[in-house]
């Protein structure tokens, strides 16, 4: 999300398509373009750099789709904290970004600014899409399903706001608390029996003749 600012310090003729993928797990998968109208066949678009403690965890392709060249970032099982990380992918242009994905409960929020205020409207394309297991409380986006979008318009600042609501993945689940809540019954009723059978009175028996 936050390299949708590398199109700042490539004067405004960029496409940055951002696209990630939430689980169930509050892991994050995702495929991030990053390129510029090709000048030339030996133009390769703008340099990339990943963070070091990412290097391992983002692979890194050539990109060629419509007259512009670049590079697609993907990844997978990136936790929300590294994927605000890749902010350092934009270089400086990325401290005009913010972003942030946060667990609350059982709701996801996603919250951000975008600011392209310095970006010329020529052939800029800023994308956003983000897809999950669960349902839209509230969004400023547009809804498809389990997707939303944003789409940047150079020259403005972008607001990205939504509520998710899936299951949190570190929360007890329900049938954990029922096996739970049984086996606590179970011993109770074994504790009370074998305290009955310990205190009652013995049998009363006929004095012997």
């Amino acid at each position: 999300m936050a390299v949708l600012l590398i199109g700042g310090t490539l004067g405004g003729c960029a496409r940055v398509r951002t696209a990630l993928a939430l689980q169930p797990d509050d892991t994050v998968t995702g495929e991030i373009v990053i390129a510029t109208p090709q000048t030339s066949p030996d133009d390769k678009g703008p340099a990339i750099t990943l963070p070091p403690d990412l290097a391992s965890d983002v692979d890194v392709a050539p990109y060629r789709q419509e007259g512009y060249t670049g590079s697609v970032l993907t990844f997978s099982k990136l936790t929300f904290n590294q994927v605000g990380q890749l902010s350092t992918v934009a270089g400086t242009a990325g401290e005009n970004v913010r972003f942030a994905l946060r667990r609350s409960g059982g709701r996801v929020l996603v919250t951000g600014t975008v600011d392209l205020t310095t970006v010329s409207v020529d052939k800029a394309d800023f994308q956003l899409k983000i897809s999950f297991p669960g349902s839209v409380v509230d969004t400023n986006g547009e809804e498809d399903g389990s997707t939303v979008s944003w789409t940047f318009e150079a020259g403005k600042v972008g607001d990205v706001t939504a509520v998710l609501a899936y299951a949190d993945p570190g929360a007890p689940s329900a049938l954990n608390w029922t096996l739970g809540l049984a086996g606590v019954v179970a011993l109770v009723a074994g504790a009370v029996v074998l305290l009955a059978r310990r205190t009652r009175n013995p049998p009363v028996r006929p004095p012997g003749r």
